[in-house]
């Protein structure tokens, strides 16, 4: 099983998995007048992003800046949380769509059996006949499996199912092995 609990996607200026940012989230909209923010978290559970601190935030006209002492709170829908510094709705409002991201390293060890995104991407993919079907260029989830996309001589999706599809994975030597027909 691929461990999901954070919707992870690589940044693409790194190089090794620990190297790694994680986009944990974003900031959605503006949740009332003194400037709290609504979150998005792809944790889980969803709260669990306000542990994760400090932050990066990064907006979409560049620039990155760190910070700490985010509080937050849940409710039915959605999180809530107060940045240091947004102290009214206009500062919060500028920070919509702002990404919320955190070194690969800060993530707990994942469970025996389970997968961060982020450490499968650039892998090796190879048959259990030998046959190389390329790198692993990103991870998404179906609902019903999650899915490796790899990009060789051709892009291929693979059903990350153990052991059916994928019956190894070994981070030393960077390949994950597959029972797949290279043809298909």
């Amino acid at each position: 099983m691929v461990a999901n609990r954070n919707s992870m996607m690589p940044d693409s200026e790194v190089s090794s998995p620990a190297q790694k940012m994680i986009l944990l989230g974003r900031i959605a909209g503006t949740f009332g007048v003194r400037g709290e923010v609504k979150i998005e978290s792809w944790t889980e559970p969803r709260t669990a992003i306000f542990g994760y601190q400090p932050w990066t935030l990064r907006c979409s006209v560049g620039g990155d800046r760190e910070i700490t002492g985010v509080r937050g709170r849940g409710s039915d829908r959605r999180l809530i949380a107060m940045l240091p510094g947004v102290c009214d709705r206009d500062a919060a409002e500028a920070l919509r769509g702002t990404e919320i991201w955190i070194p690969r390293a800060r993530l707990p060890a994942p469970a025996i059996g389970e997968y961060y995104w982020v450490d499968l991407e650039g892998m090796r993919v190879m048959t259990v006949a030998g046959v190389d079907l390329g790198i692993v260029s990103h991870v998404f989830a179906t609902g019903a499996n999650d899915v490796l996309v790899v990009q060789g001589e051709r892009e291929r999706m693979l059903p990350f199912v153990q052991p059916d599809y994928i019956r190894s994975v070994d981070f030393d030597s960077g390949t994950i092995v597959v029972d797949w027909d290279p043809e298909f």
